[in-house]
């Protein structure tokens, strides 16, 4: 049985403003509209012999991250919480640790969440060729057959043939320039470097502790001091913040003499950029990709995303444009790589739309805020059935809450009450509350917050039933 690690950290900065720091790419529906990068990323392992995947992401990102596990039917998965990033040798250590127990040595399937892949058939062809090479020790990554000249990938040379399908890995390449990149391609013996890997999990702790034990010791000691919370591993802060970067293929897969490669030709893209989700997007007979409400006249080659309201668009080429509640994007096809300064630019001028949008998840369910000014703030809130936020106080704001639809339970001080449709209850400043859906429909109410400060972080938690007091 194959051992899935699903690597789900990551900001995905050059797709902004969709991409958020609170609500990354791999979190969003980009190439397919009923699910987000990651949930493809788990559909398609469907059919092979597989474990529940084993998830590791940002903690940040712990509770949108169980959301759409659920929503796979798949709530039972564990989720591997990482403190802060330290690239995917640790990571991926962290994983191994936590699988090989006993006399247990599985065959781990490491994935990142926010790739495209669009031959499934072709991609599970390919991991059973690498399955055999994997349970005979060998450390095996998947090379994609390159389509064109790519200066922004790392590459990988073949060697020899190594058993039914592989080959050795002779080098890996870092990233080339255009010429050097032509050359590639034409040789036919060098593959794109996709970042996915089959191995078994203490080879590759063998491995680690010969060429990185710095780096295993570390995540032995984080995971050794962490706690198990739900479904969540959480590992030990200091221990793991303490632990070296390193990729797995600076880490171990460049020096080991163990390193094969099997090739994949499946459609593969990493989704790095509005112009390659351009590329794999459905175009119209114009090379236009419209999702959402646009109207167009006389325009080409122009990937327009329309997330909230009308965009109208007139004799454009080669533009990307991307709308949403809070941020409007116009950039040149050709520029796209550049986004990511946006996003250093929000952060230098302490801004925050980098880092979520207007609609922000919780565990509890979602709240948008609709409008903001001297003194004031207007929140649209919807609670799931059966959730409740936390007990909590405000020092600096009072609460108006008035239920649009279903019921809300409410504790104002020490009364507790049902608040219906059309109803409406206030917070005092410096009130106890909380508010919960009994029901068995969203329950949406409109918040308005008044008071001399209005952040997220003038909350005073007693009480959290998703451990955040």
């Amino acid at each position: 049985m194959i051992f899935p690690i699903i690597m789900a950290g990551g900001s995905g900065s050059r797709l902004w403003p969709l991409s958020r720091q609170l609500n990354p790419k791999q979190f969003l529906p980009l190439a397919d509209a009923n699910f987000s990068m990651l949930q493809a990323t788990i559909r398609r392992l469907e059919g092979l012999d597989a474990a529940l995947p084993q998830l590791i992401c940002n903690e940040q990102h712990r509770f949108l991250a169980a959301e759409q596990l659920r929503l796979l039917s798949m709530e039972h998965a564990n989720i591997l919480l990482e403190p802060v990033g330290r690239n995917t040798a640790p990571a991926i250590a962290l994983a191994a640790l936590q699988t090989c127990s006993g006399t247990e040595d599985p065959v781990l399937l490491v994935l990142a969440a926010d790739h495209l892949i669009q031959d499934v058939q072709e991609f599970q062809a390919s991991i059973q060729k690498a399955l055999p090479l994997a349970e005979a020790g060998k450390l095996v990554t998947f090379g994609i057959v390159p389509t064109h000249p790519e200066t922004g990938y790392g590459y990988i040379e073949k060697g020899d043939s190594v058993g039914a399908g592989g080959f050795a890995v002779s080098r890996f390449v870092e990233k080339p320039d255009l010429l050097t990149a032509q050359e590639y391609l034409n040789s036919g013996s060098h593959f794109w470097n996709s970042g996915m890997f089959m191995f078994r999990a203490r080879r590759y702790l063998e491995e680690l502790q010969r060429y990185r034990p710095d780096i295993l010791a570390a995540c032995r000691e984080a995971l050794a001091g962490g706690s198990q919370d739900l479904h969540f591993t959480r590992v030990d802060h200091a221990a793991f913040a303490a632990c070296p970067e390193g990729s797995v293929d600076y880490a171990v897969l460049e020096k080991t003499t163990d390193a094969v490669m099997v090739p994949l030709d499946a459609g593969w893209s990493d989704i790095g950029s509005w112009s390659a989700l351009w590329e794999v997007s459905e175009k119209d007979e114009q090379c236009n990709v419209f999702k959402g409400d646009v109207l167009d006249q006389n325009s080409r080659n122009t990937y327009v995303h329309a997330d909230s309201r009308l965009v109208a668009t007139v004799g454009l080429e080669d533009l990307v444009i991307v709308e949403t509640k809070d941020a409007v994007l116009v950039a040149h096809k050709n520029h796209v790589q550049d986004v990511k300064k946006i996003v250093e630019q929000l952060k230098n001028d302490s801004r925050n739309e980098h880092i979520n949008h207007r609609e922000v998840y919780r565990p509890w369910g979602v709240y948008d805020s609709i409008d903001n000014g001297h003194r004031y703030q207007v929140k649209r809130i919807t609670v799931k059935p059966g959730a409740k936020l936390s007990v909590q106080m405000h020092h600096h704001r009072a609460e108006h809450w008035i239920v649009v639809s279903g019921t809300a339970k409410v504790t104002n001080g020490d009364k507790t009450y049902l608040v219906s449709e059309n109803q409406s209850t206030y917070i005092p400043i410096g009130q106890v509350h909380a508010l919960e859906n009994p029901g068995v429909i969203p329950l949406e109410l409109i918040e308005v917050q008044s008071g001399s400060y209005l952040g997220e972080d003038d909350i005073v938690r007693f009480e959290d039933k998703y451990g955040r007091a």
